[in-house]
């Protein structure tokens, strides 16, 4: 018998539990040359290069009490195929998945992360989440939006848990762990964390 897929888990943790949006970016206007001064034309085929679509988003090294701080502004920065969805993709035909994530991101495997989200319990025991979803934003809880696979992170705390947080993005440290998670054959997911604490709500 097929398992329960991971959207049908989020589908019924959220029946349970009740976008944050990043500031713009941008360089600052280079200031004009010195009174007296030309300024140096470009020259033709010296303008910057665009990136490619494949390339992957670079990777800040902040670090904060020991961790790196992570966010999903980098876990979610690529595109993956998941094979269960889609039979025609090369990767259902035995094509490791794990090659579709950029090894920028594969870096953050076995590392100590500082991650940003909203929180989905999926286990609660003595008032405390002992078992929960990381994820990008609410559109799950909030309107039953599944979300991408690399949009959330499963978390399993290593101590008794932590209080639950609903509505407010918090900030989690421990373990990261990234690649293909499977049960029974199927893939269920490519981050999981082994939890320390919660160090609060923030803002995203």
């Amino acid at each position: 018998m097929k398992p329960f897929s991971v959207a049908a888990l989020l589908a019924v943790a959220s029946l349970s539990f009740t976008v944050a949006q990043q500031p713009p970016r941008g360089e600052p206007i280079k200031p004009l040359a010195p009174k007296g001064q030309s300024i140096k034309p470009v020259e033709a085929g010296a303008s910057a290069k665009s990136p490619s679509p494949n390339t992957p988003a670079p990777v800040a090294e902040a670090k904060t009490d020991g961790q790196l701080i992570v966010g999903f502004d980098k876990l979610s920065s690529f595109k993956y195929d998941v094979p269960d969805e889609n039979p025609d993709s090369p990767f259902a035909k035995g094509k490791d998945p794990d090659t579709q994530i950029p090894e920028t991101i594969k870096a953050f495997s076995g590392k100590r992360v500082s991650l940003k989200g909203f929180m989905l319990p999926l286990k609660v025991e003595q008032g405390l989440v002992t078992e929960l979803l990381i994820m990008r934003d609410q559109s799950m809880c909030c309107f039953g939006t599944v979300p991408k696979i690399n949009e959330w992170v499963s978390v399993r705390m290593t101590g008794k848990g932590i209080k639950p947080v609903m509505d407010q993005a918090v900030s989690l440290v421990g373990t990261l762990k990234v690649g293909a998670i499977r049960e029974n054959g199927y893939l269920v997911g490519i981050y999981q964390m082994d939890g320390e604490r919660m160090d609060g709500s923030v803002g995203l």
